[in-house]
């Protein structure tokens, strides 16, 4: 016995094109810097036929399903603290330490948080040594 079927043009060329749309997926999970490159992807077909009493005609459904390689973890630090009035606050940590001034990507002075600081704010926290190099108390 011979069978006339191909997958290529199996319900109007439907189940074809599923493949094809998920084995673009693929492609674009597989060049994705944000996954991990040794994971494995897969495709799946599953071509269900359930014939009838006679075994003359049986329906057919095919499903595609793809397994794809998950994106990276994204990792940051938030740092919490309390207010005056007691409120418990919490900010993400963009200098890498707690209290840390740093220079945000446009160049300026910003508090250990990225929020800009002020010139009066930013002297401030110019260490004890930095204000006698200078001439200061």
């Amino acid at each position: 016995m011979k069978t006339n079927i191909n997958l290529s043009t199996l319900a109007g060329g439907a189940v074809g094109e599923r493949i094809n749309i998920e084995l673009q997926k693929v492609a674009e999970n597989v060049q994705d810097p944000n996954t991990d490159w040794k994971k494995a992807r897969k495709v799946v077909v599953t071509i269900t036929l359930k014939p009838d009493e006679e075994r003359e005609i049986a329906l057919v459904s095919a499903d595609v399903k793809t397994t794809l390689a998950p994106a990276h973890g994204i990792a940051t630090k938030i740092i919490f603290g309390v207010e005056k009035d007691g409120s418990t606050v919490a900010a993400e940590l963009v200098s890498g330490m707690k209290n840390q001034m740093m220079i945000d990507n446009d160049g300026d002075i910003a508090d250990d948080k990225g929020v800009k600081v002020t010139e009066p704010e930013a002297e401030s926290n110019v260490s004890y040594l930095q204000r006698k190099s200078q001439g200061g108390n």
